[in-house]
């Protein structure tokens, strides 16, 4: 029998938090075969998920991280929990090699236990860190698409972590590692001090180039052929659905389309520190010169000229003459969103032909 994990052992906070309803979409269905993911696949209605993991928690019983290798879409095992496996159940569940990983580090005050977490329904809030964890590395492994599952509320189940280079670690016991690590002469880093880790040290996908991994947090959805380099930033829960070059910010909830190219500084508005509410989506074959930027979506085949930043609320002159807010043309294709160099208004004319194409030497197949 598996050993439930609760409020009493002081590891898995437990929060309801209201959401609207939304069925999730995947890459591909979860049929015993090992994914490898593309978001060109039928999209299918999916609900539910579940994973072996391995969880690192500090002495005072606090939840630092879950990897889960090999996350699962389809029918559920058994009602949304998660639970600490005995040794037999993580023998079976990870193979022998895992065995030695199921240590204490004294250094960190931590401990490797394994867990089997288990998603009855990916529309419904988080209910622990290592549901929030699961959720995460279905995104980075193109199980689910961004807004495939509900992360609400994830950030008040995530507690701030020392990502350093010998694993995570409670924020205070970094002065401990230190003198712990001194006598060996290691050079303890220290990446970040964050409640979400980047990407690549738990989730590493087919057919993409990351040119800085400190750019792209765990929950990155990155579509095959994406090329991120060294100014480019993804945010959780938020990518690119196929090839695209991104040099400049993807913030959180936002999806770019196969063939754009995010130039470098351009900026993509979110919703995450509040403010607007609008989820901005980026179409296919579109083109974000130098540090341009937009707070509303682009229907596929537009151009916002390089230094141009376009707002909701931005007033923008078409070609009619007639000015409307840029919100108006939110989501329509085949626009170039320029400022006249001479009066300096913002003007969105229509175009009819390519801007150009990225170029497949630059990314990964």
């Amino acid at each position: 029998m598996c050993r439930s994990v609760g409020l009493a052992a002081s590891v898995i906070p437990r929060r309801t938090v209201q959401c609207v309803r939304r069925t999730a979409r995947l890459g591909t269905a979860h049929d015993g075969r090992r994914f490898t993911g593309d978001a060109r696949v039928a999209s299918l209605e999916v609900s539910s998920a579940d994973g072996y993991g391995l969880a690192t928690v500090a002495a005072d019983g606090t939840v630092l991280d879950t990897w889960f290798p090999r996350p699962r879409l389809g029918k559920p095992s058994g009602p949304s929990a998660s639970v600490v496996l005995t040794a037999e159940q993580a023998n079976a569940a990870f193979g022998a090699r895992a065995a030695d990983c199921f240590l204490s580090d004294p250094r960190r005050a931590v401990s490797v236990i394994p867990v089997k977490t288990v998603i009855e329904d990916l529309t419904q809030p988080p209910r622990d860190p290592h549901d929030v964890y699961l959720r995460l590395h279905l995104l980075s492994h193109r199980l689910i698409r961004p807004h495939g599952a509900n992360l609400e509320g994830i950030f008040g189940l995530l507690a701030n972590v020392a990502w350093t280079s010998l694993g995570p670690c409670l924020p205070e016991q970094i002065e401990e590692l230190r003198w712990a690590t001194r006598p060996s002469s290691a050079t303890l880093e220290v990446r970040s001090i964050d409640k979400l880790p980047r990407m690549t040290d738990y989730v590493v996908p087919e057919a993409v180039r990351i040119a800085d991994a400190n750019r792209v947090r765990l929950g990155a959805y990155l579509g095959r052929g994406t090329t991120v380099l060294h100014e480019g930033f993804c945010n959780f829960n938020a990518g690119t659905l196929g090839s695209s070059m991104v040099e400049g910010r993807i913030s959180a909830g936002v999806v770019v389309g196969d063939g754009t190219d995010i130039g470098g500084g351009a900026s993509i508005m979110g919703t995450l520190s509040g403010g607007g509410k609008q989820v901005v989506s980026i179409g296919e074959r579109c083109l974000l010169g130098a540090n341009s930027g937009t707070g509303i979506a682009l229907g596929d085949d537009c151009v916002v000229e390089a230094g141009c930043y376009v707002t909701a609320g931005t007033l923008v002159r078409q070609v009619s003459g007639e000015v409307v807010k840029a919100v108006a043309l939110s989501g329509k294709p085949n626009i170039l969103f320029r400022r006249h160099s001479q009066t300096g208004a913002v003007e969105a004319i229509s175009r009819n032909r390519s801007w150009g194409s990225l170029n497949p030497a630059l990314h990964a197949r």
